[in-house]
């Protein structure tokens, strides 16, 4: 069966903090974990990078395209809504989160469940899951599979409208390499590279038109992908709702297997 070709955009849980409480609540083990769910996960999580991603890309891979300060780093709005935190326990956190972002503002918040200081209001969160690469997965490059990049993005951008595999901006393209197929001269088909934790990259924006699904153009788009992040030795993950099912179970069958369960969403500056 050919992989699902939706993946919707992923949002995180967050909790108001008591206003009469406003000292940094202890750390506490990631969600999902076999420390806070008393089960083992199918894979190791003893991989910290992957428990903070958005930081260890904004500071490593990508820091050409960071914004922000010592505690926070954020993409152009143009990029990628994703933001990182250097450690939620800091007492300056917030302030340096307003200073980025200032007043009324949404900010993306993953791979954390912060108490939110007075003020401050959440916007949305869904449930999500961390998957990775095992020695299951078999990458390989996809012959009928082109280079996308600047000259593609009206086209890349189209896709994802009529799609919605998640968040995907009219520079996004520049996180990483992006593919896609064509058939009779119109983009069908596309996956990519998003987060460059150390030693990880991220695998995202898989859409298939829904014309051309159930055609295996997903499953190879993401195996060609994965090849090249092989070829550059790191490994591959990827990130989907925890509602998306099918698409996990798709993944699951190419190779890949759940690192954590956890929560994306945003929250509102005050």
């Amino acid at each position: 069966m050919p992989l699902p070709d939706t993946s919707p955009a992923a949002a995180l849980h967050v909790r108001a903090r008591d206003p009469e409480n406003l000292t940094t609540a202890p750390s506490a083990a990631p969600s999902g974990t076999e420390a806070d769910t008393g089960t083992e996960s199918a894979v190791d999580a003893g991989d910290a990078v992957l428990d903070n991603p958005a930081w260890s890309s904004l500071s490593g891979h990508h820091r050409s395209l960071a914004e922000g300060n010592e505690h926070v780093l954020r993409y152009p709005e143009d990029v990628s809504p994703f933001v990182g935190v250097r450690d939620w326990g800091h007492p300056d956190v917030w302030d340096a989160i307003l200073e980025v972002f200032g007043h009324g503002a949404e900010v993306s918040v993953s791979h954390a469940d912060p108490l939110l200081p007075e003020g401050w209001t959440p916007v949305f969160s869904v449930p999500g899951v961390q998957l990775v690469q095992t020695s299951r997965l078999v990458p390989r490059p996809d012959e009928e599979a082109v280079e996308l990049g600047a000259a593609d993005s009206a086209a890349m951008n189209a896709l994802v409208e009529r799609t919605k595999p998640g968040p995907f901006r009219s520079r996004t393209h520049e996180l990483g390499r992006y593919v896609g197929i064509r058939r009779d001269g119109e983009l069908i088909a596309m996956a990519g590279e998003r987060l460059h934790p150390a030693g990880w990259t991220e695998i995202s924006a898989v859409a298939v038109d829904e014309r051309h699904r159930r055609q295996g153009l997903a499953s190879r788009l993401v195996l060609d992908v994965a090849f090249h992040i092989q070829q550059r030795g790191d490994r591959a993950l990827m990130h989907a709702s925890a509602a998306n099912t099918s698409a996990i179970a798709g993944y699951e069958k190419l190779g890949f297997a759940l690192r954590r369960r956890l929560e994306f969403g945003a929250v509102r500056t005050p």
